[in-house]
């Protein structure tokens, strides 16, 4: 039988070895290394995503993995900085997110030593992340999310919507060379094709989208196609408060700037690329080579329209595309 005063005594000893076995149990965990180019306000639907695929592999953040998140703000030029603190720290996987430069930066900064998962918007092969998409065969593999490749059908999608419009204004970010290199040439093919004529406005500052839309009113283009980039996507809210003043019908790469007003997106399922993402993170950590994991491709596409953005410009919405739009937004 034990005393009182000895099961106060082994009740503290317990209470005080209580944060050491937490500890011990946190230290354990795996640690993923997270890195991004941008800010985490900007991402927030994006990285619930991620964690949902986290979540489907087994993981939870807090619970039995933990998350080293490094995000540059902006300022790329951080990125190598940022993804070598990620190797120092001996992380189990950097997952890469918002683009091929933090994708070269954790490969440089890994060297063939820690398994990475990318999100680009790219081919993978060209940007020479992995040697094939069936076969990665190095330390890479992720998910490619088609975004450029859906240039021809969102300009002919806007086209729909808006038949008068012939004089198509473009906004590319010049500081984006290799995305904004392919925007163009695909889509000067596609408006070729449909008798449009395109005019290219460069901005990668939020000044100079102000200094654009300035343009956009002395020349008065008939529509404006807003190419996509993480840039943009950053100042959706700018964009489409600008496009709504200024009543110029705009189309957009991803929903988040129909969901903050814009008049319409078509493009990649980008939250569900971000739990493919997820997944693999956690298939990794589960033993799984990178070089085994084919490059998922992205399968999910979505046409938003905002309906109410549309009464604002005056523009009636064929019945035939609302039948094909996956959400309209009142």
């Amino acid at each position: 039988m034990i005393r009182r005063r000895e099961f106060i005594t082994l009740l503290g000893g317990a209470a005080a070895a209580w944060p050491f076995a937490a500890r011990a149990q946190q230290a354990a965990m795996p640690v993923i290394g997270f890195l991004n180019p941008t800010s985490p306000s900007t991402f927030a639907d994006r990285l619930r995503a991620f964690h949902l695929g986290l979540k489907e592999s087994g993981y939870v953040e807090g619970d039995n993995v933990t998350i080293a998140y490094r995000w540059a703000e902006n300022q790329t030029d951080r990125l190598p900085a940022l993804a070598a603190d990620l190797v120092r720290r001996r992380v189990a996987v950097i997952a890469t997110t918002g683009g091929p430069a933090a994708a070269r930066a954790a490969k440089a900064a890994a060297n063939a030593t820690i398994p990475i998962v990318f999100s680009v918007s790219q081919d993978p092969v060209e940007l020479g992340l992995v040697a094939s998409l069936a076969r990665p065969g190095g330390n890479l593999t992720g998910v490619n999310i088609f975004i450029g490749e859906l240039m021809a059908k969102r300009l002919e999608l806007l086209h729909e919507l808006v038949p008068g419009a012939v004089r198509i204004a473009v906004l590319v970010n010049p500081s984006n060379a290799t995305e904004t290199e392919t925007t163009l040439r695909d889509l000067s093919l596609a408006a070729r094709a449909m008798g449009l004529q395109i005019d290219v406005v460069n901005a990668s500052t939020s000044r100079e989208i102000d200094l654009a839309f300035a343009t956009f009113v002395r020349e008065r283009p008939e529509a404006l196609f807003v190419a996509p980039g993480l840039f943009f996507v950053q100042q959706r809210v700018q964009l489409t408060h600008l496009a709504s003043r200024h009543a110029i019908p705009a189309a957009y790469s991803v929903r988040e700037f129909a969901e903050a007003g814009g008049l319409m997106s078509y493009g990649t399922n980008v939250g569900d690329a971000y739990r493919q993402c997820g997944i693999y993170v956690g298939r990794i950590l589960k033993g799984a080579r990178p070089a085994d994991l084919p490059v998922v491709q992205s399968a999910k596409f979505e046409f938003v329209i905002n309906a109410h953005a549309a009464r604002m410009l005056g523009l009636t919405i064929p019945p035939s595309l609302l039948a094909r739009a996956d959400e309209v937004i009142e």
